[in-house]
């Protein structure tokens, strides 16, 4: 399949979800600038008369914090089993909230070895649709997953068809790229298996000018849809959760027309890399492709003590 090919998505299959609404999941590397992009790219929507349900699928329930000035809001898992406990019913105001148009929620997780993360990211789609998802109506609703986890749940919006196209951020990293090409991979894996789900582009954060990112997204067949600089402004203005994207700012026009590339771009197929060729996008010396792996032997592993072999346990039968 050629790496530009265009999918033909089908209409979501989350349930009953409008199908004028576009859905869009977002991946990336853990700490990478997901929240930070999609904040800013909802924000920016809103304020020009586009209605955005922004929804973030990671455990750390920390995709809505910038949007709302660092406070974090109750997330459905944990307002689902209070309630419950309580004999109550789970209302839409106890979950999702708004700031400037735009209407946010988290998933939420489990707490650290309580549960398993993707189960969760299930449960909370079961409870979108007992929360009459359907009903909705949104032009856009922005699904912000953590990418370099792999277990099936967070997998859900690509292995289910429950939106139409992926967005992936990264940056001029190995591990970003890594991260990016996995979802790629996940993406083409389902597409094999019928699924319609395609990889709209890429979009750089922290962008140095170094190229690496655009070297990926040129090798796999995707577009760039916005590089965000490494700038001590952003930096400063994000780490006090503030929406640069703010009308007259000086970074509003970056994220209009990120706004228009999420909008049109269409989803692709893309041809992800082996992790041979990922790592011929950077430079020998900042991936250590001079390193030679060198077999390690049984005398090295018993501190330079020879071992004499022990007679196998393994039990033979007679005329196996």
């Amino acid at each position: 399949m050629n790496a530009h090919t265009q999918i033909v998505p089908e209409p979501s299959k989350l349930e009953g979800a409008k199908p004028e609404t576009q859905i869009i999941a977002i991946y990336g590397k853990g700490g990478i600038g997901k929240s930070f992009t999609l904040a800013n790219l909802s924000y920016t929507m809103a304020q020009h008369g586009k209605r955005v349900l922004l929804i973030g699928c990671d455990p750390k329930s920390d995709t809505t914090s910038l949007l709302f000035g660092g406070r974090s809001c109750p997330t459905i898992i944990e307002t689902s089993s209070r309630k419950k406990l309580a004999g109550e019913k789970v209302e839409i105001g106890d979950v999702c909230f708004k700031r400037d148009g735009v209407f946010a929620m988290e998933l939420g997780g489990p707490e650290v070895g309580r549960g398993c993360g993707g189960r969760g990211i299930i449960h909370g789609f079961e409870l979108l649709e007992k929360l009459g998802f359907h009903d909705w109506g949104f032009d856009y609703v922005l699904l912000d997953f953590l990418g370099d986890v792999v277990c099936g749940g967070f997998g859900l919006p690509i292995a289910r068809d429950m939106c139409q196209k992926v967005i992936v951020v990264g940056s001029n990293d190995l591990q970003s790229l890594y991260v990016a090409n996995n979802v790629c991979s996940a993406v083409e894996y389902f597409n094999k298996l019928g699924g319609h789900v395609g990889v709209a582009g890429l979009v750089i954060n922290k962008d140095d000018g170094t190229g690496e990112a655009q070297a990926f997204a040129n090798a796999v067949g995707i577009p760039v849809l916005a590089a965000i600089p490494a700038d001590d402004d952003i930096r400063r203005k994000s780490a006090n959760y503030e929406i640069i994207g703010r009308p007259g700012s000086p970074w509003e026009p970056l994220f209009m027309s990120l706004a228009t590339q999420v909008a049109e771009a269409p989803p692709l197929r893309p041809n992800p890399l082996s992790h041979d060729n990922l790592l011929d996008l950077f430079k020998g010396d900042a991936v250590g492709r001079g390193v030679v792996l060198e077999p390690a032997s049984m005398t090295d592993m018993c501190a330079g003590i020879a071992v004499a072999e022990r007679p196998s346990l393994e039990v033979l039968y007679e005329g196996v």
